[in-house]
């Protein structure tokens, strides 16, 4: 232990003899790992933000749209024609594996308060939408059934249409008037955030999809809906509740065999997860990209190390001529190279992580530092210091004390 002090001691000395080329060697080892702390901060920054606005989607999740049909030659696209009712939605939910099932009427309507009014998109639908979007209310009640079976005005409303209709005025209880009819506000659906297309999920309002029906949009085909959002009880199930969806419309849509089905079903579960996937690829190419500067950094080292032996020759033959073995030799330019890299790394992170933040603050971007980056990011910088430090200090330790002495 006393040697390996004096050792220390004594490789402090001889970076300090050259500050600036110590400087320079430890400067590629800063910016490595600075870089990689803050790559992977904004990279799994984004990735949150995306499993965030999955999660705020709700889980297990299918949209089924009303069909393409093909009218007089011309193929409609999805939702031309309402080709799913209320009595379908009441028919998938008794299918085995079926939690929840939200027949949908979506509108826009502007809405009036006082002297506010706000234009926003209005969604009919039935309690089980706040079940299947996993959206519970921050203020007030939700609907019922009652209300949907009497067409009642009630409404919930988004926290954005909140603020641009009342401020900081309690909107519980309170009327506001679509399309001119007076609507009760019920409650207030807590905050959502941004959807994976960036929309605000906020600004929404939330009737009876009767109401919806009869009293605000009115409808071609009484019955209808635009789509249905069915929630799933369990990942696994999915399979299995798509197909038997499937087959229950087009049985009761009186599809014959070989005929296009008038609906369509999308599995927004799987569209979510290939995002994910999709963000946590890219923050691993952000932190692997970042990465190549440690490499660089640990090229610099060994460089400079090599240029070190060649200037002390005549110190390691003295050093080996007084009875130093080839390992002390090894040990005191590893240890160099050791300290440097070490230094290197705690002023990366203390950049990084300083970098980091200041992005955060100045692109209101989402950055996540967590500890087992930084670690990552210290662990493998001095790997990459003491490896590339190491064959300099195996050449010095391969010398022979008489050349090394005779060295000009």
């Amino acid at each position: 232990m006393p040697m390996i002090s004096a050792m220390l001691g004594e490789a402090w000395v001889a970076m300090g003899a050259n500050r600036l080329r110590t400087f320079l060697t430890m400067l590629g080892m800063v910016i490595g790992v600075g870089a990689v702390i803050l790559m992977l901060a904004v990279g799994q920054g984004a990735q949150q933000q995306v499993e965030a606005s999955i999660a705020s989607m709700g889980s297990n999740l299918f949209i089924i749209l009303s069909g393409s049909v093909t009218s007089g030659g011309v193929r409609m696209g999805g939702g031309a024609t309402p080709t799913l009712t209320l009595a379908d939605a009441q028919a998938i939910q008794d299918l085995p594996s079926v939690a929840a099932v939200a027949p949908t009427s979506p509108g826009t309507a502007q809405l009036v308060y006082g002297p506010n009014n706000w234009s926003t998109q209005v969604m009919g639908s039935t309690p089980a939408y706040l079940a299947v979007r996993d959206w519970p209310l921050s203020a007030g009640f939700p609907f019922t059934d009652s209300d949907v079976r009497s067409a009642t005005r009630v409404a919930l409303l988004g926290q954005t249409v909140v603020q641009n209709l009342f401020g900081n005025e309690d909107p519980v209880g309170k009327t506001i008037r679509i399309k001119n009819a007076p609507y009760v506000v019920l409650g207030v659906l807590a905050a959502k955030g941004q959807s994976l297309d960036g929309r605000d999920q906020d600004d929404t309002v939330a009737i009876p999809v009767t109401t919806a029906q009869r009293k605000l949009f009115g409808s071609q085909f009484p019955g209808t809906v635009r789509f249905m959002m069915v929630q799933a009880e369990s990942a696994e199930s999915m399979p299995s509740v798509e197909k038997s969806m499937t087959e229950l419309l087009r049985q009761r849509h009186r599809i014959r065999q070989g005929t296009d089905d008038d609906f369509s079903i999308r599995n927004l579960t799987a569209l979510a997860n290939t995002a994910a996937e999709t963000a946590k690829v890219m923050s691993l190419m952000l932190g692997a990209i970042a990465s190549v500067s440690l490499l660089v950094g640990g090229i610099g080292i060994m460089n400079i190390r090599l240029v070190s032996v060649t200037e002390r020759t005549r110190e390691i033959g003295i050093r080996m001529a007084i009875g130093a073995r080839g390992r002390d030799i090894l040990l005191q330019f590893l240890l160099e190279a050791i300290i440097i890299s070490v230094i290197g790394c705690l002023i990366g992170v203390l950049l990084g992580v300083g970098g980091a933040l200041l992005v955060g603050k100045a692109t209101d971007m989402a950055v996540v530092i967590t500890l087992s980056a930084i670690l990552m990011a210290f662990a493998v910088a001095t790997g990459v210091g003491v490896f590339f430090g190491y064959y300099p200090a195996r050449k010095a330790a391969n010398m022979r004390p008489i050349d090394a002495l005779r060295y000009q």
